[in-house]
C-alpha cells in the first residue's frame, strides 16, 4: 500500500486532521488514572465543511496547555473551535469542553442521560462538568446515526460506558473512524476484550462493529481513545507515526539535574 505520513496529519474527505495530543496505552500503577487521551482536530477545507473547526474529545486538565499551543500552531483559538465532539463524559476526554465558549459540544444523547444521573462517587466521571454541561446552551445531543458536523456521523458504540459513541467521517476513498474508548488501544482492537468494561460481551459486539467500518473501504483509519491512529496492512493493523511518551523527574539535589525516563518498549524507545 502507499506509504504514510510519518507523523501523524492525514486528509479524508473535506477534512485535514491533525492530532493535537498522542493517547498512551497505559495506567498508572500507584497514582490513580493516567488518562493521556487522544485530543484530534479536524479543519474544514471545502464543500459544506469549509470553515468547521472540530476537536475529537478535549482531554483532561493537565492537557488544557498542549490543546491551546496545538490550535495556535494552526494559526487558532479555542475561540475557534465550532464543534466539540465527546465519545463518553469520563474525565479524561470530555472535562475541557468548557475551553470552548463558542462551540456547539456534541455528546450521545444515552451517555448524557445516564451521566447526570450517575452519583457521585469513586468513578471516572467529571460530575460537575456533565452537570454544568447538561444544562449548557452549547449542547447538543446525538442519536444513532445523527451528523454533528458534515459528514461525521455517531453510531452508538456501548460497553466502556453505556451511551458511548463513535464517530465515522466518510470521505470519497476512504474514512476516518474515531472510537474514543470503546477501543482504546491496539489490543483492545484486536482482541475484542477491554480491561474496563461493564459487559464483555457487549464490549465484544462493539469493537465487532468498529471492525466493520474499519473493513469496508480499503485504507480507513481507525484513531482510538488511548493510542495512534492505523490503518490495515493486510488485515493487520498498522500504526501512523512513532509513539512518544517520557517523564522528566527530580531525582537529583537540584532543579537543573532530572532524569528522563522513556514509556516505551526498548524497540520503540
Amino acid at each position: 500500500m502507499d506509504s504514510l505520513p510519518a507523523k501523524p496529519g492525514f486528509t479524508v474527505g473535506d477534512y485535514a486532521i491533525d492530532i493535537l495530543v498522542q493517547g498512551f496505552p497505559g495506567k498508572s500503577v500507584c497514582h490513580g488514572g493516567l488518562g493521556w487521551s487522544t485530543i484530534a482536530l479536524l479543519r474544514g477545507q471545502s464543500g459544506t465543511a469549509a470553515g468547521r473547526i472540530v476537536l475529537f474529545d478535549t482531554g483532561s486538565f493537565s492537557q488544557r496547555r498542549l490543546l491551546v499551543d496545538g490550535l495556535a500552531t494552526h494559526g487558532l483559538t479555542c475561540a475557534d473551535v465550532t464543534d466539540v465532539v465527546l465519545s463518553h463524559a469520563h474525565w479524561d476526554h470530555s472535562v475541557n469542553w468548557i475551553m470552548f465558549p463558542q462551540a456547539r459540544v456534541w455528546i450521545g444523547k444515552a451517555e448524557m442521560e445516564w451521566a447526570v444521573n450517575e452519583p457521585i462517587g469513586p468513578n471516572p466521571l467529571p460530575e460537575l462538568y456533565v452537570r454544568e454541561l447538561h444544562r449548557s446552551p452549547q449542547l447538543i445531543t446525538l442519536e444513532e446515526g445523527q451528523e454533528c458536523a458534515p459528514g461525521i456521523r455517531a453510531y452508538l458504540a456501548p460497553g466502556h460506558t453505556p451511551g458511548h459513541v463513535i464517530y465515522v467521517l466518510e470521505g470519497p476513498d476512504r474514512d476516518l473512524i474515531f472510537t474514543g474508548d470503546s477501543a482504546k488501544n491496539r489490543i483492545e482492537l484486536i482482541t475484542g476484550e477491554a480491561d474496563m468494561t461493564y459487559d464483555p460481551a457487549v464490549t465484544k459486539a462493539t469493537v465487532d462493529r468498529i471492525w466493520g467500518f474499519w473493513t469496508r473501504r480499503p485504507g480507513s483509519i481507525v484513531l482510538p481513545g488511548h493510542d495512534m491512529p492505523m490503518v490495515l496492512d493486510n488485515g493487520i493493523p498498522r500504526f501512523i507515526g512513532e509513539r512518544e511518551a517520557a517523564i522528566s523527574c527530580w531525582f537529583g539535589d537540584t532543579l537543573d539535574q532530572t532524569t528522563l525516563i522513556q514509556l516505551l518498549p526498548a524497540s520503540q524507545g
